[in-house]
């Protein structure tokens, strides 16, 4: 416990009373409360209660913050720990009008830990990204796509990530999108853990990569919505399934945005990047997928409608109503 100012002599004394019930356990062979002594971080609540009597007599509550292994083992008969340390421990000290009241054994949290791996039962398909982790990657909003691409393509992949943004696309790219200060793969994994889709951009040599097949069967795994973008190979394995996008750099944006629009998340980002349209060529550019368009529901629709009747700039955009339209 840290030492502080404090008008009460148990609180300001705790650590040595520990340490003489410590050596009082040991000598009685009790291993379970010596072990809990030993390794509790130590926490007085003050004054827990005050009763008037003999110029007044204060109890005092002490919190005994345990490693889980410890907590665990104990936890069917917390109470009787607590209550023998209590016990115990008014007996040892000395102090006139002032004894512990409470003993609480609480479990201490591991702040960093990844419980959810670490049990054992997760699922590679379900694995859970952090909210600050996934806020660190994504951004705020957005569809999410993870940019699966060889290395010597990090600039053009970049530049496509700038170039998804108008269409309400948050992409991922490893080398630009990662911190130093945190762990590659993990970070990877995060990113791959809270995608919303995946985009396999497939250049000559994106089989020989060490990376690129894992992302590729993680995604598959998840059963996220995967895009994959031929430009110099073919599809192959289980990716092979998905008819292959034929495009290029200057296009990619476009066509990978035309694909996902008729996905449902996909499309409200879309909505969202529609309203927050900041001029004409803006809306012209992001008209351009509105004809890959499948179908759509009748509040869909109304969205749509109800989006380009608020967003002045899309009225004065050819690509939404001029006579080149896309619509």
């Amino acid at each position: 416990m840290k030492e502080h100012a404090s008008q009460f002599e148990i609180p300001k004394s705790i650590q040595r009373y520990l340490a003489a019930l410590s050596k009082f356990y040991e000598q009685g062979g009790n291993r379970e409360l010596q072990e809990i002594i030993v390794n509790a971080q130590v926490r007085v609540h003050e004054e827990w209660s005050r009763d008037n009597w003999n110029g007044g007599t204060y109890g005092h509550a002490l919190y005994l913050i345990i490693p889980e292994t410890l907590f665990f083992k104990s936890f069917r008969h917390k109470a009787d720990l607590q209550n023998q340390i209590k016990k115990d421990l008014n007996n040892i000290h000395n102090v006139q009008n002032e004894f512990i009241e409470e003993i609480f054994l609480e479990l201490q949290v591991a702040e960093d830990g990844d419980w959810r791996m670490a049990s054992g039962l997760l699922l590679a398909s379900n694995r859970v990204a952090a909210p600050d982790a996934t806020k660190r990657i994504w951004g705020g909003s957005g569809f999410r796509i993870f940019l699966s691409h060889k290395s010597e393509v990090k600039q053009e992949t970049a530049e496509l990530k700038e170039r998804l943004r108008v269409f309400g696309i948050s992409a991922f790219v490893a080398h630009q999108s990662i911190q130093p200060t945190k762990a590659w793969q993990d970070e990877i994994e995060n990113a791959l853990g809270s995608m919303d889709g995946f985009v396999a951009l497939m250049t000559k040599d994106f089989h020989d990569s060490e990376w690129t097949d894992q992302e590729v069967g993680f995604a598959l795994a998840r059963g996220t919505p995967i895009v994959a973008v031929q430009m110099g190979k073919e599809p192959y394995g289980f990716i092979g399934k998905f008819q292959a996008l034929s495009s290029n750099w200057q296009s990619a944006a476009e066509d990978i945005a035309k694909v996902l629009i008729n996905n449902e998340q996909m499309f409200s980002a879309f909505l969202n990047a529609i309203r927050q349209c900041p001029n004409w060529d803006c809306g012209n550019t992001q008209s351009k997928i509105l004809c890959g368009i499948i179908t759509l529901t009748e509040n869909q629709i109304d969205e749509l409608l109800s989006a380009y009747n608020q967003t002045l700039e899309l009225h004065g955009s050819f690509g939404f109503n001029g006579e080149k339209s896309n619509t």
